[in-house]
């Protein structure tokens, strides 16, 4: 069954909401949909309290490590965290209190091409019980494929069934945000949820486009409860007023809570 996991998005040490699609290495043309006055400390110990798992913090963008690590801290093995792991840190952050670590970028060179001998030594490192592998991702037309850079730059990996199998033997979980619909709040990439579902051997979440309570209902049909959903801007706890963060964690624990 589809569950709501819970999300810290970190920008510039801040908690925020963005519009994923406008992330930029100089910060131009960023749009910003909320702007917390709490501290990360404080979402990671609402998690806690209300036992939601399988929680992220990603950190968009340098200058979030401090922000991160009260996070992990108020809520130790509570949280995955993601933005800038490689080989040489991924270790200290299962150290500072995560449960996993979430990696995209590091997996490609600089022209976008996926190194497989850079995933290897990640499992080898921490061991693909403790990794989550971001294949957040842009559509081609026909597909998708997995883009890199904070979401900036498309690379050679695309989104399909054989991609999906391959990878699951190296992970513990995948997560997916739709950057095209990311941060927008009109919609839910549903033929991408639906895909999903088909074709997922692993636990799966997906972030993008939430815009109704009922998404959360609308991804358990399409996906046959296989893949669970992180709702960001849309949330009234991130200064939206489509979702009720109360009715999520109620969704949860009518449904068990966890995977």
């Amino acid at each position: 069954m589809t569950l709501f996991r819970p999300c810290i998005d970190l920008h510039a040490g801040k908690v925020k909401q963005i519009v994923g699609g406008t992330l930029s290495d100089d910060g131009a043309g960023l749009q910003t949909n909320f702007e917390s006055d709490r501290p990360a400390g404080y979402y990671g110990d609402l998690y806690r309290q209300d036992a939601l798992t399988g929680g992220h913090v990603i950190k968009l963008g340098p200058d979030n490590d401090r922000a991160a690590r009260e996070a992990l801290a108020v809520y130790p093995r509570g949280l995955q965290v993601g933005g800038g792991i490689r080989g040489e840190n991924a270790a200290s952050w299962l150290e500072a209190g995560a449960s996993h670590v979430i990696v995209t970028s590091w997996l490609f060179d600089d022209e976008g091409h996926f190194r497989a001998e850079r995933l290897d030594a990640l499992v080898a490192e921490v061991g693909k019980e403790r990794l989550v592998l971001d294949l957040s991702c842009r559509s081609d037309g026909a597909g998708w494929v997995v883009a890199m850079n904070r979401w900036q730059t498309p690379t050679d990996l695309t989104v399909n069934p054989a991609t999906l199998r391959q990878l699951a033997h190296s992970c513990d979980e995948f997560l997916i945000h739709a950057a095209d619909v990311e941060g927008k709040c009109e919609g839910i990439d549903t033929r991408l949820v639906e895909f999903l579902g088909a074709h997922v051997t692993i636990p799966v979440t997906y972030a993008g486009g939430v815009h109704a309570y009922s998404d959360l209902q609308t991804v358990n049909d399409l996906s046959g409860g296989k893949v669970d959903l992180t709702i960001g801007s849309a949330l009234d706890l991130f200064g939206g007023n489509q979702v009720c963060y109360a009715d999520c964690v109620t969704w949860n624990r009518e449904r068990g809570g966890v995977r």
